[in-house]
């Protein structure tokens, strides 16, 4: 079933009912959108597109950050027949630029937020005939058309476009931070096999209320959404990460799922052992599950996480761009048991872990972990080179570095190319990070590599030390002396740790700032 037909059975369904919200604490503003609204909107829109000239198989680019506006808006794309283009909120005006011309984007629908990107880069987006802005009239270049008088000035029908499962339904870029963005085409196909997939692992019903706050500009973000999304559950778009804010959504708003990054988790736990929030001011009883994705999760995060919210359910979910999001892999509600791995094969989804032949490596052993279902991107979009290095039979090659247990259970070992090889020997950063993140002052770490003339490379350590403690290096030299020797950070810095905005750290970052080279890992 296409997910634009999904949201026309909800506003027959449930018209009237609550669809979204959007919370900005900051401003004090909320706002809501009825299933009726919703559907009506992204009709709107679509009409306003085709008028524009926009037809199927066309690509329209879309930036704005997380807002009221964006779900209807990506929708009315879908409606058209177009590829949706969502981009990263954080891309340079050149990324921006880089991006568009790769897709050919024939219009683009953006927010205020990045008035003075797209004003520096329009002369070189030949192909973008139309400009949609989202956002107050006084700050509305004199180039684009308002998305309130599109919406006014179209037609609330379905513009009822031929549009088949098998089509191509969105052109979404990978985030960079192994290198410059890969354009990764999806399908309705796999869009459809995202909602039902989360909606199995999660069990959403009608009765949920889901609280969106990662950026939806990515796929984890919108397919953990999509769950909620096939059932008509409410959900709350919430503007701003601080652990208040989350709580006092939670707790006004009747939040029963959210998915949170590690970052965020660690700050809500930390606030609440400073004693910067106080649990009792909020109603939090109806909060039944919480769930983490899009990095390596510390088994020490949930395990503080369970003594403050014991009646919490908790799952992991691993996936990719892709993949169409998280699923591919997921720890399952019922694996408390099994922290720190990501889990078994997701519904309908198949995993092995191969050498550099594709051959299934031995029980317990590090190789490369590849997935193979639903929700597989159709290819990297005019990058017949990489989709052939990713894609065979089916089978996607993820890059990362994986092993299996004796209960089959996938534990994530690393990136490949985030492995540090010293003295010969393999050193998985993850899991020295895991280990940092055990101790009671350290609020975030991260482990890369640096060349060094006689090992090749050794281990660099940087801490971010939670608010009101204090460490020396020879306070967490000592720490560290539970590691094998080799294993042991060599080099200790105290900063912050950059994490992007789906909350995976920003490797190439630290390792450009503290003179760090990649080399290939090779699985034995």
């Amino acid at each position: 079933m296409l997910v634009g037909d999904i949201l026309a059975r909800n506003a027959r369904m449930y018209g009237d009912e609550v669809a979204l919200v959007e919370r900005e604490p900051e401003k004090d503003k909320r706002v809501e959108l009825t299933w009726k609204e919703f559907d009506e909107q992204a009709n709107r829109f679509a009409n306003a597109l085709i008028k524009m000239g926009i037809k199927k198989g066309d690509k329209v680019i879309h930036l704005m950050m997380n807002c009221i506006e964006w779900l209807p808006a990506y929708f009315g794309i879908l409606r058209t027949g177009a590829w949706a283009v969502p981009l990263n909120f954080r891309f340079s005006a050149e990324d921006i630029k880089l991006c568009a011309g790769i897709a050919e984007g024939k219009a683009m629908i953006f927010g205020e937020e990045f008035v003075e990107r797209i004003n520096e880069i329009r002369e070189g987006l030949p192909t973008i005939k139309h400009y949609i802005f989202v956002g107050p009239d006084e700050s509305r270049p004199d180039y684009t058309e308002p998305y309130e008088d599109v919406l006014k000035e179209s037609s609330r029908v379905n513009p009822d476009i031929d549009i088949r499962i098998e089509d191509e339904a969105g052109l979404y870029f990978t985030s960079g931070t192994t290198g410059t963005p890969k354009p990764i085409l999806l399908t309705h196909r796999n869009l459809e096999a995202a909602c039902i997939v989360e909606n199995r692992h999660h069990n959403q019903t009608h009765q949920d209320n889901f609280l969106c706050i990662p950026p939806l500009y990515h796929t984890g973000a919108k397919m953990h959404w999509f769950g909620s999304f096939i059932v008509g559950s409410r959900a709350v778009i919430l503007k701003g990460v601080k652990p208040e804010w989350i709580l006092r959504a939670v707790s006004e708003e009747k939040v029963t799922v959210v998915w949170l990054l590690v970052p965020w988790a660690q700050d809500i736990l930390v606030a609440i052992e400073n004693g910067d929030v106080n649990l009792s001011d909020y109603t939090l009883d109806q909060w039944r599950l919480m769930h983490i994705g899009a990095q390596p999760v510390p088994p020490s995060l949930i395990k503080n996480w369970k003594k403050v919210f014991p009646q919490h359910d908790y799952d992991t979910t691993y996936g990719l761009s892709e993949t169409t999001g998280p699923g591919c892999v997921h720890l399952g509600i019922e694996n408390l048991h099994k922290v720190g791995a990501i889990g078994v094969p997701g519904f309908d989804w198949e995993c092995q872990v191969v050498d550099e032949d594709r051959n299934p490596v031995l029980q317990g052993q590090p190789g490369e972990l590849m997935v193979k279902g639903p929700g597989v991107m159709k290819e990297y979009y005019k990058n017949p080179e990489a989709t052939a290095k990713t894609l065979f039979n089916g089978w996607l090659l993820t890059g990362d570095v994986a092993r299996i247990d004796e209960d089959g259970f996938i534990w994530l070992v690393d990136r490949k190319k985030d492995v540090i090889i010293t003295g010969g020997e393999n050193i998985f950063p993850v899991e020295i990070e895991d280990f940092l993140l055990n101790n009671a002052k350290i609020q975030d770490a991260a482990v890369i590599g640096i060349p060094d003339e006689r090992l090749g490379e050794i281990s660099v350590a940087i801490i971010k030390v939670k608010p009101g403690k204090e460490m020396s290096e020879d306070e967490l030299n000592e720490f560290c002396q539970d590691l094998p020797r080799y294993k042991r950070p060599r080099k200790i810095i105290f900063g912050d740790v950059p994490r992007n905005p789906t909350g995976k750290i920003e490797k190439p970052k630290l390792r450009e700032k503290y003179g760090g080279k990649r080399e290939s890992f090779q699985m034995k």
